[in-house]
């Protein structure tokens, strides 16, 4: 496999960025305004860093270290750290990123489910994604494929898939874990061909991978982006894909909207929030160099390379997408009378 860029200039691992907080008393809130102002101005002045809830390899994990690399580029290599912090489907992360410094130093890429699923599936979140963090800029959107063993699945369409389906003695599809786009996903899917399923949940995506090779899960739902390495080496076959059109790195792959169920379409999102009350200033110029950043030539290609979809939204954009799916998602958690906790 390339290289995905050709500097190394991101930092990987489980640094934490340490700063120093230099408290000083500007007297009138003139003089502070104007002292934001001033340090806006400069920013960034020094590494930022980039939260992200999942560990590394994974769709986000890629996005931000494909992102952290150009942005790095455009501020003069000063350096843009991807921090890892696995765990509880991004809770632990979004957590940390909701009670960092509003200073633009600390930013998360927020996913489907931090920001849009979580407020539904969850009782009560350690954090609130209306109030603690503000929108930048939508990164990229991901459709799902649906995925099966060859070896262990005759089917190679959806209408094959959930005919033979309903000679077993269930449907069992695999999932990353519960309160995943991908959980709630399968449970649109059989809502679309009048199955039930029954998801089940693993801890990553080898896992998962693992229980569809062995034979105990029937499909997953998996990102364009994991599951085409294993599509063109023929080890997994890809019956149809979640999108509103087909994807550019599995051409072949006819949606399953192509394929007779209309209402089945849906997909993920990766974008950049900050924590609350950062100047809209420093907001401004994040959106801005994020978007110049992925839509560059370059930046475009490897993240389509990845399997992803550039967007580069305005804020304004991205904070509408998060409400409208926070709509849709609650719908599919609520139909399913899921709870995390």
């Amino acid at each position: 496999m390339k290289p995905l860029f050709n500097a190394p200039l991101v930092v990987n691992g489980r640094r934490t960025l340490m700063a120093t907080i230099v408290a000083a008393s500007l007297g009138t809130p003139c003089a502070i305004a104007q002292a934001q102002t001033a340090g806006s101005a400069a920013y960034p002045s020094k590494a930022v860093r980039i939260i992200v809830g999942f560990p590394a390899g994974t769709g986000p994990d890629i996005v931000a270290r494909l992102l952290a690399q150009k942005l790095s580029e455009g501020w003069g290599n000063l350096g843009v750290i991807v921090d890892n912090k696995p765990g509880a489907g991004g809770l632990i992360a979004a957590s940390e990123a909701a009670r960092a410094a509003p200073d633009g130093y600390t930013l998360m890429l927020g996913e489907t489910g931090q920001l849009s699923i979580a407020p539904s599936s969850y009782n009560k979140l350690p954090y609130d994604p209306a109030k603690d963090f503000v929108p930048v800029s939508q990164v990229v959107t991901s459709d799902f494929v649906l995925l099966v063993n060859p070896q262990k699945v005759p089917a190679r369409n959806v209408k094959d898939f959930v005919d033979w389906t309903k000679q077993q003695k269930g449907l069992f599809l695999a999932t990353f874990g519960a309160g995943t786009p991908g959980h709630f996903g399968a449970y649109m899917f059989g809502d679309a061909v009048k199955l039930k399923p029954e998801p089940v949940h693993y801890k990553n995506t080898s896992d998962a991978l693992g229980g569809l090779f062995s034979g105990d899960v029937q499909g997953v739902f998996a990102s364009v982006g994991l599951a085409a390495p294993n599509v063109k080496a023929g080890k997994l076959v890809a019956l149809g894909s979640t999108g509103a059109a087909r994807t550019n790195i599995l051409p072949d792959v006819p949606t399953i909207k192509e394929q007779g169920y209309a209402n089945l379409e849906f997909s993920s999102w990766f974008g950049i929030v900050a924590p609350a009350k950062t100047p809209p200033d420093i907001i401004a110029k994040l959106n801005a160099d994020i978007v110049k950043a992925v839509q560059s030539p370059e930046g475009q290609t490897k993240m389509e390379e990845a399997g992803f979809r550039v967007t580069g939204t305005s804020q304004q954009d991205f904070a509408r997408t998060i409400a409208a799916d926070t709509v849709t998602w609650g719908k599919a958690v609520a139909a399913t009378g899921f709870k995390a906790d």
